[in-house]
């Protein structure tokens, strides 16, 4: 079956979709981040197939999420290393992570857990709004419109939808919302 890419279209979740919006690529990245690194032990650790962890770690690589960096000259032997924007995907593994572990958890809980080392606390990941702290709901957000928003594939009724919220999203609840986050 041949995906249709979303690189094109409008909107910032299609354009990561594209890339992440297979579980190997994902996990291959959840693996690096976390000290898995070199190509034989990402294949034992996935059990994925050579070629298709191969296909995902070249885009990764073409993309700049992962870099190759040399860890032996003799014979020549490479390992992948998150770059600044593969780093930076941790927080969104997070988020999956904390709503599969509410979700999908066994009755023995999680399969993991998050301990923040400055405070030492085991933790639970939260999307939080940058100015205030709180966190940041479907009922306590609105999506306004963005300096690189159209209609086109993929947005054909959400990319009108939203423009016409209009509005640059300054401080204060919009017209009609409550202040208070839902």
């Amino acid at each position: 079956m041949t995906r249709t890419p979303l690189s094109g279209v409008a909107c910032s979740i299609a354009r990561a979709a594209d890339l992440f919006g297979d579980a190997w690529t994902a996990l291959i990245m959840r693996d690096v981040l976390l000290g898995i690194r070199r190509f034989d032990e990402l294949a034992q650790d996935l059990g994925l197939s050579r070629k298709t962890l191969a296909a995902r770690l070249a885009r990764l690589v073409e993309e700049g999420v992962v870099t190759r960096e040399r860890y032996q000259a003799s014979p020549p032997r490479e390992e992948y290393v998150a770059t600044e924007k593969g780093r930076e995907l941790y927080p969104v593994l997070l988020a999956l992570m904390a709503w599969g572990d509410k979700w999908y958890a066994e009755p023995a809980g999680p399969p993991a857990r998050v301990r923040h080392d400055a405070c030492g606390h085991l933790a639970t990941p939260l999307v939080t709004c940058d100015a205030c702290r709180e966190p940041l709901t479907v009922a306590g957000t609105t999506q306004l419109p963005g300096p690189g928003g159209r209609v086109g594939p993929g947005t054909l009724l959400l990319g009108p939808l939203i423009a016409a919220r209009g509005g640059e999203g300054g401080p204060g609840p919009a017209p009609g919302r409550p202040s208070t986050p839902g």
